[in-house]
């Protein structure tokens, strides 16, 4: 369950945004980050988007497990996890034919480790 408002409506992500889903904070496990809305423009291709993320860790845990998650409609249960990172130096990674109006970070599992941010390009 996420630690912040569950603010409507939500920041939206555009083209080009970076978005600071956890921002060097200590998030534990089953934490999810604030949620952004990804607004569906005219003449948007139905094959979906490119959403690129990167998770970084001022301290390097020994064992982690990021989640990458979108949603159709901004409710918890109606997460699903669309990409998984656990690199326990951090990485930046690239999915494409992404489909959601939301999407947020969440942290699956976490030993160690401190100053975690997981930052969304959209």
């Amino acid at each position: 369950m996420p630690n912040y408002n569950l603010q409507v409506p939500p920041y939206a992500i555009s083209p080009g945004d970076v978005a600071l889903a956890f921002n060097s904070e200590a998030p534990g496990a089953g934490q999810a980050s604030q949620q952004f809305a990804l607004p569906n423009f005219a003449g948007f291709p139905e094959n979906g988007r490119i959403v690129r993320w990167q998770t970084i860790f001022g301290t390097a845990p020994s064992a982690v497990s990021v989640v990458l998650q979108t949603a159709m409609v901004d409710a918890d249960a109606q997460y699903s996890t669309i990409d998984t990172s656990t690199a326990t130096a951090g990485e930046a990674r690239t999915i494409t034919g992404v489909r959601g109006n939301f999407i947020r970070a969440k942290i699956s599992s976490i030993t160690g480790g401190a100053g975690v941010i997981v930052q969304v390009l959209a």
